[in-house]
Parts: C-alpha cells; structure tokens; sequence
C-alpha cells in the first residue's frame, strides 16, 4: 500500500472516528444525567453519578404519564410504519416491474415527495383532517407520517425490485400464480432489505416528531413521547433527572431496534452498492 493511499485511508478513519463520538457523547451524557438527581446534574454535569440508581426510571414510571405517552407513541409509529410498508411495496411493485404510460412520470411524482417538506402544507393538512373528523386523534397522525414516508418507501424499494431477475416471477406465473401470489411469495421475502431499510428510515422521524402531535393532538391522553415529555419542563423550574431519565427511556427502544435489524440494514445498502 503507498504512503498516499495509507494516509488518505488513515484520515476518514480518523473523521469516522470523530463523527461516532460527535453522535455517541451527547447520548453517553444523557444517559449518565438519568441517574442523578437535579443537583448533582448542574454541579457534576459530565462526570459519573454517585451512585447507579433507578429512582429517576421508577418516578417517570409510576408517578408520571410516562406509560401511557409510550403506549401512544409506540401505536403511531408502528402503524405509520406498518401503513408505510404496505402502499409504499404496492406502488414500487407496480413502479418497477411493470412497463406503461407514465411509469416514469410517476415514479419522479412520488420522488418530488421527497423534495417538498409536508410541513409547508400544515394549513391544508389541518382543514383536510377537520373535515375528516381526523384532529386530536391517531389516525390522524398515522395518515401524516405515511404520507411524509411514502417517498422515500416508493424511491428505496422501487430500485430495489428493478435489480431483480424478471425470470422468477415468469416462472411464477407459468406456475399460475396470481400478481398478488408473485408479490407476496415471490417478490416480498427477496425486498427484506429494503423493507428493512424503509422501516429504520422513517421509524426514528416519527418516533421523535414532536411538531405534527403539537399541532394537532390537544388531549392529554394522546400526546405522544416527545410532546408528553415537556410536561417536565415549566416556565421557572425544570425537574432535569426526571427528564432525562425520560429521554433516555424514549431512546432505548430505537437503538435495541436498531441493533436488532442491524444486520440486514447493512445486507441491505451492501447489496443495494453491489447491484
């Protein structure tokens, strides 16, 4: 290996390595403060507590609405992902196996999905949503975020499906399967990947949206995480431990998802960079 091809290798490791402590310290820091009290986080803020106790996870827990603004984020992002999933593979199957008028003017209709923030239409959104009965409710929410994700699903898994081979689903239909047979036996287990994908990619956004819950949930009972948990923060206090041993909570299910799917995540991109 030259002495130029050993330096410039040297140099984005070096650059990987500070973007992982950029990304990991400030969670590293959040989760120390979880185990301190209000005190000990303004007097110690960046050094280990005194001592590793579960106080601040026990309060959110029992003496907070901490429970139920996980149960509701956790029924909005699964069904905004799960909405996601099924019209986003629908429409890329139909996008990248089929050849027809406007295939390709389509497909550049849902990529501008991902040029435009949903946010630039929140007054539409909310008069549509009124007049569907759909404010202060999760339905509501789900039908935004899958809208907001559908781009991106169409985009992911439309690529993904033209690089497989068009045999196996000749030789599925010779074997008289149905297009919605080829697409569920055939096609849908060899998209795992991209399905995986699709789901990392828009599982963190809606899990911490804290701007369309405030716009359109009003009731208490149906705010989710990240906008349940600024009840912690008042106008001349905040009771700091208790908040970050929330935010910590709200973390640990995403990053267990991820180091869970982890392995067909990076499958996934390898095999979208080989093909």
């Amino acid at each position: 290996m030259s002495l130029r091809r050993l330096s410039t290798t040297t140099l984005i490791q070096l650059l990987l390595i500070f973007n992982t402590v950029m990304v990991l310290y400030p969670i590293w820091v959040m989760s120390l403060s979880s185990f301190k009290s209000t005190r000990e986080i303004f007097r110690n803020p960046f050094g280990l507590p005194e001592s590793f106790n579960l106080d601040n996870f026990i309060k959110i827990w029992q003496q907070t609405n901490f429970p139920l603004y996980f149960r509701n984020s956790v029924v909005v992002t699964s069904g905004s992902i799960v909405l996601i999933l099924i019209l986003g593979i629908m429409a890329a199957y139909a996008l990248g196996r089929y050849q027809f008028r406007g295939n390709e003017l389509l497909y550049l209709f849902f990529l501008s999905g991902l040029m435009l923030p949903l946010r630039l239409a929140l007054i539409p959104l909310f008069i549509e949503l009124k007049a569907f009965g759909l404010i202060n409710s999760h339905l509501g929410l789900i039908f935004i975020y899958a809208a907001q994700g559908l781009p991106s699903a169409v985009f992911i898994m439309t690529g993904f499906l033209r690089t497989l081979p068009s045999d196996l689903e000749n030789a599925a239909r010779i074997d008289g399967a149905s297009e919605l047979q080829i697409l569920l036996r055939v096609m849908l287990p060899l998209t795992r990947p991209a399905l995986v994908i699709v789901s990392i990619y828009n599982l963190v956004p809606v899990w911490n949206d804290f701007f369309f819950p405030l716009v359109f949930i009003q009731s208490e009972n149906l705010k989710t995480l990240p906008l349940g948990l600024t009840v912690f923060m008042g106008q001349y206090s905040t009771d700091w431990a208790v908040l970050f041993a929330g935010l910590t909570a709200a973390a640990i299910p995403v990053i267990v998802l991820y180091v869970i799917l982890s392995r067909q995540f990076i499958a996934g991109l390898t095999a979208g960079a080989l093909k």
